[in-house]
């Protein structure tokens, strides 16, 4: 077994093989990293934990907004028209990704997206096992936190790969699953930084919990009004009300997007390294 002496910051170490993450404490120090199979494993890829962040957080961003754009442009009476044929002037999510070529677009940038979403809830999980080992209501709270992480990604991937025009009822589960459990995994996650706030000196954490409170409040506010304006529309058919129901819709995406971004400040100093493993074949 031949060790691979590397210095590094604090950071994450994802193994090609096998997927590890390990956090170093606050100073540089060495690590050794040897290979289980007893070969050397060459780095491959090494980024800031922010800039996998962002580019987790933007992929989705950008494939939603050029969705709803081919669709208003392209696919306006498609993308917009109801059960009720009254005149509406954008197009819901659901509306948007079912239609072609959009629905490709949308379902590149979801799975491309969805392993380092799986990455980061991961990344929270150990983050608040080590806080909080010794605390009872948040120690069970994170492992809450973390189901309710995994299930968010779920649904989104359910939704997405199942659109509204080929079975719908699977659809609006997926749909139902993404936003219960995205609500609640932001209120346990605000419970969390709450008490972490509360013993941190750091400011970043402090700005971290203020923003997510913030998000969450958006993301309830735009839920309710979305909700009232989807059932306004489904029981009075008036012109408009689908319209405004898009635009809420649109806000409570956003604001689920922003929330997710706030990572960037939790994770600062960390980076993600992808290691692989280096084998000769021997005759």
């Amino acid at each position: 077994m031949i060790p691979l002496n590397v210095f590094v910051k604090p950071h994450l170490i994802v193994d090609a093989r096998n997927i590890q993450f390990l956090e170093t404490p606050s100073q540089t120090r060495m690590l050794q990293v040897s290979s289980v199979f007893g070969y050397e494993r060459p780095l491959v890829i090494r980024v800031s934990f922010s800039t996998c962040v962002l580019a987790t957080v933007c992929l989705p961003l950008l494939g939603l907004i050029t969705c709803v754009f081919i669709s208003s442009t392209f696919h306006y009476e498609d993308s917009t028209g109801t059960h009720c044929q009254v005149p509406n002037y954008l197009p819901s999510i659901s509306a948007s990704i079912s239609l072609s070529p959009e629905c490709h677009i949308w379902r590149f940038c979801i799975g491309l997206h969805s392993a380092p979403r799986f990455l980061v809830a991961f990344t929270y999980f150990k983050f608040y096992r080590s806080r909080f080992a010794s605390k009872a209501p948040e120690s069970s709270l994170t492992c809450l936190n973390l189901a309710f992480s995994v299930s968010e990604n779920l649904g989104l991937l359910l939704l997405t790969y199942v659109s509204s025009t080929e079975t719908y009822f699977v659809h609006k589960e997926g749909f139902v699953l993404f936003i219960v459990s995205s609500l609640i995994h932001m209120l346990i996650t605000c419970r969390l930084w709450k008490a972490i706030k509360k013993y941190s000196l750091n400011p970043e954490d402090a700005k971290s919990h203020h923003w997510k409170v913030r998000f969450l409040f958006v993301n309830v506010s735009c839920c309710a009004f979305a909700g009232f304006f989807y059932w306004k529309h489904n029981m009075y058919c008036e012109s408009g009300s689908y319209t405004f129901f898009a635009f809420f819709e649109y806000l409570v995406v956003f604001s689920n997007m922003a929330f997710h971004l706030t990572a960037v400040w939790d994770f600062k100093s960390r980076e993600v390294m992808v290691i692989s493993s280096s084998e000769e074949k021997d005759f």
